[in-house]
């Protein structure tokens, strides 16, 4: 077994909130706070940590705006973060194709 890919997954990624939250933002061209905390089922603090987390790693960009007079803020992943999403998933894809059973 080739110890290479296992070596080379991003800590910043790997940890499942983070995780979960690159893999929301993939799938959308960005969320808003409420919309990444109810669907993820995480209390304020703790996404708020995770993104704080991603953003300084560069994997998702932040804007902050108002709609109908109130504060929003809104995620999306940046062209570095899909890349390195991207790439993660290429690794897990190379671990599992080495751990096959071969017939």
């Amino acid at each position: 077994m080739n110890p290479e890919p296992f070596l080379q997954l991003d800590r910043v990624i790997h940890e499942k909130g983070r995780l979960t939250i690159l893999s929301l933002l993939a799938a959308a061209p960005q969320l808003s706070f409420t919309e990444m905390r109810d669907t993820l089922k995480m209390t304020d603090g703790n996404l708020s940590v995770h993104v704080r987390t991603l953003q300084e790693a560069g994997h998702v960009s932040v804007t902050k705006s108002y709609q109908y007079g109130r504060p929003q803020t809104t995620y999306a992943l940046t062209p570095e973060g899909r890349k390195a999403f991207t790439h993660y998933l290429d690794l897990l894809e190379q671990i599992v194709q080495q751990n096959k059973p071969r017939k």
